[in-house]
Order: C-alpha cells, then sequence, then structure tokens
C-alpha cells in the first residue's frame, strides 16, 4: 500500500474487540490467508455508526448545555475545525498523473502532502518504473537518490510474489489488486517558508481480489508524516514516517465478495486533494 509497516520498510514506520460479518462461506475462495504478514492491520472499518452515535451525544449535550446556560454574546466566538475544508479550488496542473504546483502556503502544504500520500499509496509503487518516476517527482533531488536503492530491495520479487503479484507488479488474470491510500484529515506541526511538517491521517486498501485470492483486500488506519521543502517551485518530500492510528472503533458491515470489490476498484476513482 504504502512504505511502511505492511511492506517491510524499516525506514518507515487500544485495541477492542471487533465484530465482522463476512459472507456465507470464505470470503474470496476460502482460501487461508498470510496471518503473520497482516497482522498489524485491522479488520475492515466502517465509522459510519459510530459517527452517528457521536453526533447524536455531542446535539443531546449540546441541547442541555443551552437549557442550563442561556446563550450570550460576550467571550471568543467558536472558530473552525481544524480539518475543515479552506474553499480553495483544488490544482489543475498534474505530472504522471499526480497533481502538482501546490500553493506556497500552509494550506498548499496541505494539499500536497494529501495528494503525495496517495500517489505513495498506489499500485504504481509496485511497479519498478512508475516508482522511480514518482520518486524523483514527489521527492527532492538528494532525498530520491537516497531512497531509491532501499525502496527497490523493499519491493522485491520475493515480497511481490508474497503479494500476489508477478515480478513487474502485475496480478494474476482475472484478479484486481488494490492498495489506495484515502486521506481524512491533515495538521501542521510545523511551518516556515522555506520548510514544513504535515501529517496525513488516512485509511488504507490492499489485498488482491479475485476468486484465487489468499489475500482479500482489507483496511488499516495510519498517520503518514512528511517533511517538505519548497524547491523549484512546489513542495517536495525530505523524509516521511507512519505510525500505526488511530483506528476507530470497526462496524458490524458484511464484508463485501470479490466480485463486489473488483467492481467498486474499476468503477469508483480517486480525487484531487484540497485544503
Amino acid at each position: 500500500m504504502s512504505p511502511g509497516d505492511e511492506q517491510g520498510y524499516t525506514d518507515y514506520g487500544d485495541t477492542g474487540h471487533t465484530r465482522t460479518r463476512l459472507p456465507e462461506g470464505d470470503p474470496y475462495g476460502g482460501a487461508p490467508r498470510h496471518g503473520g504478514r497482516r497482522s498489524s492491520r485491522s479488520l475492515v472499518t466502517v465509522v459510519g455508526v459510530v459517527v452517528l452515535l457521536i453526533a447524536a451525544i455531542a446535539f443531546a449535550n449540546k441541547n442541555n448545555t443551552h437549557s442550563k446556560n442561556p446563550p450570550t454574546t460576550k467571550g471568543p466566538q467558536p472558530q473552525s475545525a481544524p480539518t475543515a475544508p479552506s474553499g480553495t479550488r483544488p490544482v489543475e496542473t498534474k505530472s504522471v498523473g499526480v497533481p502538482t504546483g501546490f500553493a506556497h502556503t500552509t494550506q498548499g502544504a496541505q494539499s500536497a502532502a494529501s495528494n503525495y500520500a496517495v500517489a505513495l499509496g498506489s499500485t504504481s509503487m509496485f511497479n519498478k518504473d512508475s516508482r522511480h518516476t514518482l520518486l524523483n517527482l514527489l521527492y527532492t533531488p538528494a532525498a530520491a537518490a537516497r531512497l531509491q536503492g532501499p525502496m527497490d530491495q523493499a519491493y522485491s520479487a520475493g515480497f511481490l510474489a508474497r503479494m500476489g503479484l508477478d515480478a513487474r507488479g502485475n496480478p494474476p488474470n482475472g484478479s484486481t489488486f488494490v492498495s489506495r491510500v484515502i486521506p481524512v484529515g491533515t495538521t501542521v506541526q510545523q511551518y516556515t517558508d522555506n520548510g514544513t511538517k504535515i501529517a496525513v491521517w488516512y485509511v488504507g486498501l490492499i489485498g488482491m481480489a479475485g476468486n484465487a485470492s489468499t489475500d482479500p483486500v482489507t483496511s488499516s488506519w495510519k498517520t503518514w508524516t512528511l517533511d517538505l521543502r519548497w524547491s523549484d517551485g512546489d513542495w517536495k518530500i525530505v523524509s516521511d514516517t507512519q505510525k500505526d492510528g488511530p483506528a476507530p472503533v470497526p462496524g458490524d458491515d458484511k464484508a463485501a465478495t470479490s466480485d463486489e470489490i473488483s467492481k467498486a476498484i474499476e468503477e469508483y476513482g480517486g480525487f484531487t486533494y484540497a485544503r
């Protein structure tokens, strides 16, 4: 998915009770999964019910508070949430399908970090040529040169085989390989005109959708922190790290079948993220 613990990177870096309802029979043909390789990932995570419950509780508390304490115009007014969209239009330029040309602002840096995480968490990273292209596009020249060798070793033929891919990162005929990063929010940890540190909280999808798959598509929640530098008129990555979570409580939704996942991946495209 992305250069993290799932892919064996050494440079990239609360449990609760979970329930997952599966379709009748084992998903994706009933073949056993590689448990050890998946130990760090949660099962399919859906937060709709949790969000509704939190919203209901917050609404009830708000009403109770208002009944006891009438509103007043004195004191500071509520501020926008840190992850509220700014309304700024996303960039319209792209290089090899990746948004580029971000604003030299905190909002531009957050937009860059989100879109870079999406690109680095895509299936393009599993092919050597497209991986090198992304490294040279998104990282500073020094960082790209430093990372190319270690990444090539991490995405070895053996690793790709364990993911069910051939040496060029292609899935078997009739199967769909899934690797996606979906940002949930960003925060600015540091900012100067020349450099910034942005944390991207995201949910990731990875696995093989196919009747013969032994590794069904699952989800994981992580935080990806990117050190960015303003270089050649755009934000470039100097270094980045990842850590697990924060992960919400998994929902009780029925897991989709292989065909449903494959169809969804084909029908639903990604977004250009902007702050």
